[in-house]
């Protein structure tokens, strides 16, 4: 006969959205899941400080050590941010360390990516084609938004970036409100339309400018680009954007930290 449990095992961390815990993962990995759901569901928006860790610790009863273990993994993520004497805040787009997080793209001789100039030249709705639908999880002819923009720098296209986007979740978005927009396109996304990317896959291979891509970057068709594939994606690992650039690195080199 197999004995009786013991009555004294811990239980595992209270759950503010009611889910079960998976009972397989470190307790710590549960606490970041369950401070993820709260800002997934706006109980902690982007720009706001989450409580403390002495108050997180109670709320999920657990150890100071295991909130904090939980925090430091999604500071190192990108998805916190701490300041110091002020507290833990949930990471914005329009943060400066933020907001060039998904851009690596940097001139020769520079150590971190610059601002550049945007030039949306379209912006529609239209049904997804079927490499579009698929990669956001859309249904056959559901509606996507088309974008169509240069980034460039002193007056030369750098980058050309076809961007779709599941049409439902930006209602309203237009080229005149994105080039209104001052911050990172990121950053419009979230403050206005609560969509948060949180992170991203990217494809990245060597072509030749076609005619119609080297006409918008003033180049010789034929010219070496780096083509740049990015998925990105929100809470709960949903696809909400699919980009494809075409980066000029004859002034440019992508860098990227590996660790």
């Amino acid at each position: 006969m197999c004995p009786p449990a013991s009555s004294s095992a811990p239980s595992p961390p209270a759950d503010p959205a009611g889910d079960s815990t998976p009972a397989f993962s470190p307790l710590y990995q549960q606490i970041k899941t369950l401070i993820m759901r709260g800002m997934q569901s706006g109980e902690w928006k982007p720009g706001e400080a989450i409580p403390s860790e002495l108050e997180l610790a109670a709320r999920f009863r657990v150890s100071q050590g295991t909130v904090r273990k939980a925090i430091d993994e999604l500071a190192a993520e990108n998805l916190l941010v701490r300041r110091q004497g002020k507290g833990t805040f949930v990471a914005t787009h329009s943060e400066e360390k933020i907001q060039y997080r998904f851009l690596r793209l940097q001139p020769e001789g520079g150590s971190d990516p610059v601002p550049m100039q945007r030039q949306f030249l379209d912006c529609r709705r239209i049904p997804a084609p079927a490499d579009v639908a698929k990669a956001l999880s859309l249904r056959a002819g559901e509606m996507a938004v088309e974008i169509r923009r240069t980034l460039s720098q002193s007056g030369c296209p750098i980058v050309l970036d076809d961007i779709w986007l599941p049409a439902q979740l930006f209602t309203g978005l237009t080229a005149q409100r994105m080039g209104d927009y001052k911050g990172p396109l990121y950053g419009l996304f979230e403050s206005e339309f609560g969509v948060r990317m949180i992170r991203a896959e990217e494809k990245i291979r060597a072509v030749a400018a076609d005619a119609e891509v080297a006409g918008v970057l003033g180049i010789e068709a034929g010219s070496p680009l780096l083509s740049v594939e990015r998925l990105s994606f929100t809470y709960g690992d949903k696809p909400v954007e699919l980009r494809r650039g075409f980066y000029n690195t004859s002034t440019h080199h992508y860098r990227n930290e590996l660790s």
